[in-house]
This record gives structure tokens, C-alpha cells and sequence, in this order.
């Protein structure tokens, strides 16, 4: 059976009317959500212009009113922003660096020397040198430098703190053995927080001056530099020199030169480590390291 033309044509006709009656009815759907968005929009109005108004403070209770409060937002990264946790004595004190490129010189020539020789001689040191033997060398300098610390504690005006000097070097040279032994170190009140020129001069609120760091004796400031005179001076060996007190070897200088030197490797034997731990721990080690000896200095002279 054949199709007949004129149905066919009904038919198309038929299924065109369909599709756009479809497409109207969406477009119709389509034109009611956006009339209900646009609704919604305008009721939201007002609450969003109530928003944008500066915030104020509510009056307190005893009807007096404030100001306006700051609305603006705290930028975190702010370096001028107080640490609210933060307590006064927590606060950095710094001395003046205006020589940094010579001090940053000598701190790489002195950390060469400690890598290189100190603690090369001091590990040699401790092989062959057994524990009680160092510890008697260390009483022993501690014991003979005595008269630096006293003569400080009386310019201090600490005069407990001087008797409590005089005790323990006369237990420590006579039943210590010439201070190679520390029987007085079990008694609190015979062993004084040890004092020395600079940190007088800073008791009587003489300024750092600037920041030094000198070859061999390291990290230092102008005032504690003028204390480290003062206190050579103090050390009997020298003290003998400066008097011309003639005492044969004792007294030459090849002797005073030995004696630091052993005394420095001695000491650097019960220290091996915390250099290179605060070494590393920094980001800047000459930055690191001229903090903490200010503020190490600055608590001593607190004590």
C-alpha cells in the first residue's frame, strides 16, 4: 500500500506545531525562575545596604556613648602589631653593629679556627686526658682567677657574695688541694654567680658602646673589652708582671700564653657541641650567635 503525499505533509506539519508548543512552555518556565531570582534580589536590598553602614559600638551601661568602633580588618602580617602575649622582659635587646663587615670577617676567621684547630686539639684532648683530671685543671684556673671575681663583688657592693668568694677559695686551696679539688661547691652560699669588670661597668649603667668581635677571644663589646683589660690586669700572673714581681717562669710571658691555651682546650672538652648546635639551628649564625652573647651578658649582669 502507497503513502499518499498530502498525509505525509499533515504529518511533518503536525510534529513542527508539537516542537514549538515544547519550546514555549520552557521558555515560559524559564521566564518565571528569572522573575522569581529577580524578586528575591530586590527583597535582599535593603538588609545588603544595612550592611554596608560603618559598625558602631553599643552604648555602655551607664548610658555614655563611644566612638566608632574600627571596622577595618587586621592584617596579620603587620610586622607593627604588639604580640598580646608578649611580656616586657621578653622583649630583644640589641647593642649597636656599625662595624658588621669587620666583625662578620672575624666570625668566619673564628669558626674556621674552631673547626680547623680548637676542637681538632680539644677532642686529642679528651682521648688522652681522662674526665676527673680535666675537671681538677678547670677548678684549678676557676680557683686561681679568684681575685677578679672578688674585687667585682666589692665594687658591686656585694659584700655576701665576697665572703662567699673568700670561703670557697680558701676551702678549695687548702683541704681542695691548691683548688684542683671543689669540696666547697656542695655549700650554696660559698659559690656566688661569678663577676668580672664588664658586667660592673654595667651595673653602673656604662652603655655596651658597640658590638666587637675580636680574633681568638670572640664576641665582645666595647665596655666588656675595657672590663677584659681590667681583669687581665687582676689575674695574679699578670698582676705580678704589671708590678715587676720577678718569679722566673712563673711570670713570663710564654708561661701566661700556656696557661690560656691550656685552659681554653680544657674548657672547650666539657662545650663540644653547642657551637655547632646553635650553628645550625641559625639562619644567620653571626646574627644568632651576637644576640645570645648580648642577652647572656645582659642576664648576668641582672644577677
Amino acid at each position: 500500500m502507497t503513502s499518499v503525499p498530502g498525509d505525509h505533509g499533515k504529518k511533518v506539519t503536525g510534529s513542527l506545531v508539537h516542537d514549538f508548543q515544547t519550546v514555549k512552555q520552557l521558555m515560559m518556565k524559564r521566564r518565571q525562575f528569572f522573575l522569581i531570582m529577580v524578586f528575591f534580589l530586590l527583597l535582599s536590598h535593603p538588609a545588603w545596604a544595612e550592611a554596608q553602614q560603618p559598625v558602631t559600638a553599643a552604648p555602655p551601661l551607664d548610658d555614655q556613648t563611644s566612638g566608632p568602633v574600627d571596622a577595618n580588618p587586621v592584617d596579620p602580617f603587620d610586622d607593627e602589631l604588639e604580640d598580646p602575649f608578649a611580656k616586657e622582659d621578653d622583649v630583644l635587646q640589641t647593642v649597636a653593629d656599625p662595624i658588621a663587615g669587620f666583625n662578620r670577617v672575624m666570625f668566619t676567621f673564628n669558626d674556621k679556627l674552631y673547626f680547623w684547630v680548637l676542637k681538632p686539639a680539644a677532642i686529642g684532648y679528651r682521648t688522652v686526658v681522662p674526665t676527673p683530671v680535666r675537671v681538677s685543671v678547670k677548678n684549678f684556673f676557676f680557683n686561681l682567677l679568684m681575685p677578679i671575681r672578688l674585687v667585682n663583688c666589692l665594687l658591686q657592693g656585694k659584700v655576701k657574695a665576697a665572703g662567699g668568694e673568700l670561703g670557697r677559695f680558701f676551702i678549695n686551696s687548702t683541704v681542695g688541694l691548691a683548688g684542683f679539688l671543689d669540696p666547697a661547691e656542695r655549700y650554696p652560699e660559698l659559690n656566688p654567680p661569678p663577676e668580672d669588670l664588664g658586667q660592673t661597668l654595667g651595673y653602673y649603667t656604662v652603655g655596651n658602646g658597640i658590638y666587637i668581635v675580636w680574633p681568638l677571644f670572640g664576641p665582645s663589646t666595647l665596655r666588656d673589652t675595657m672590663g677584659s683589660i681590667g681583669d687581665w690586669a687582676m689575674n695574679p700572673v699578670s698582676f705580678m708582671q704589671l708590678v715587676n714581681v720577678d718569679a722566673g717562669a712563673l711570670t713570663s710571658g710564654t708561661t701566661n700564653a700556656v696557661a690560656y691555651g691550656v685552659q681554653t682546650v680544657n674548657d672547650t672538652t666539657f662545650r663540644i657541641g653547642d657551637y655547632e648546635t646553635l650553628k645550625n639551628a641559625a639562619m644567620d649564625p653571626y646574627e644568632a650567635f651576637r644576640n645570645a652573647y648580648i642577652q647572656n651578658r645582659i642576664s648576668k649582669i641582672a644577677q
